[in-house]
């Protein structure tokens, strides 16, 4: 990427340097380094700044610094926060080392194991999955790496082409983006459920046509962002009387009988909603897991990555029953 002859992010400072063989290392300062990695890791200025014990303004000079002494633009603006641009994600790949020699040292002045794990590592995954597989993944990493801190984003959401906010994300179906180191985490099934006290007041459906005698919950389809979801691709010609973009909320509008629910069976089973036409609408779609290029080789994203693989291996019965 071309070196910028203009003020970096609007912030002001003078214009970047043209001249990249002129790189001095003496003048390069390791801690730019880590507030450069903190915004890539989130995405937003002030989280970073929070992060890192300072304020934003601190985060956006000591960047603008960087890229003035490198001569290159690290950071542009995406459309939900910052993201690096080419050469940031090269910086970000060496800089990711000198940010772990650092926690060595920490943890070696301090009489810790040198497999102990610091810093923030933040997930995004859908509700239901997020809460019921990913929760219990990030308990198993935090008690072997106290200092680490783990934040899960839960949203039944599409992953964006330029990914910001997170370090691992779990996804429904295949996320779009060459940003993205993707791989197939596992698979899910969803069904129809319903409980008891609503099949003895409204009665069991025998077939897919009577289902337009029933009220049928699921996703609010206009707010719906997962293509895979779509209720037309399941159930063609059948519209939710309940609807919410919280999947806990239509599992709970279920198990207290508003209606028959197109549920993930992980969750209708631990409720013990009877499953309904198992025969005609059983519908299997796959998680994926992605993380961003720059944060591909960072020792906690690979630690909660196996964690969720050795997750799913203790549940794989819940994920697809049948």
């Amino acid at each position: 990427m071309a070196p910028l002859s203009r003020p970096a992010h609007g912030r002001g400072v003078p214009p970047v340097e043209t001249d990249r063989g002129a790189v001095d290392p003496r003048r390069l300062r390791a801690d730019d380094l880590r507030y450069l990695l903190a915004v890539a890791r989130t995405g937003r200025m002030v989280v970073a700044a929070d992060a890192l014990g300072v304020d934003h303004t601190t985060v956006s000079r000591r960047i603008a610094a960087l890229e003035k002494r490198l001569g290159l633009r690290l950071l542009e603006r995406g459309s939900e926060g910052w993201v690096l641009t080419d050469a940031g994600k090269n910086v970000s790949e060496h800089a990711r080392a000198i940010e772990e020699a650092l926690v060595r040292v920490a943890d070696a002045a301090s009489g810790q194991g040198a497999s102990s794990l610091h810093g923030t590592v933040r997930v995004s995954a859908p509700d239901g999955f997020g809460t019921v597989f990913a929760t219990p993944a990030l308990a198993r990493v935090r008690r072997s790496h106290p200092g680490l801190q783990v934040e899960l984003v839960t949203a039944t959401r599409q992953l964006t082409l330029h990914p910001t906010g997170f370090d691992l994300a779990l996804a429904i179906g295949r996320p779009p983006g060459r940003r993205l180191v993707t791989e197939h985490l596992t698979d899910y099934t969803l069904g129809l459920y319903a409980s008891d006290e609503y099949l003895e007041r409204c009665g069991v459906p025998e077939s897919l046509a009577d289902l337009q005698e029933h009220a049928l919950i699921f996703y609010i389809e206009s707010m719906l962002q997962v293509g895979d979801l779509d209720i037309e691709r399941h159930l063609p010609g059948l519209t939710p009387a309940f609807s919410s973009t919280n999947v806990f909320a239509q599992f709970e509008a279920t198990r207290v009988g508003a209606g028959i629910g197109l549920l993930p069976a992980f969750l209708a089973h631990r409720a013990r909603l009877r499953r309904l036409l198992a025969d005609e609408v059983a519908i299997r779609l796959p998680i994926t897991l992605a993380v961003r290029r720059e944060a591909v080789t960072h020792p906690a994203v690979r630690a909660v990555r196996d964690a969720l693989y050795q997750q799913l291996a203790d549940y794989a019965g819940e994920l697809l029953p049948e």
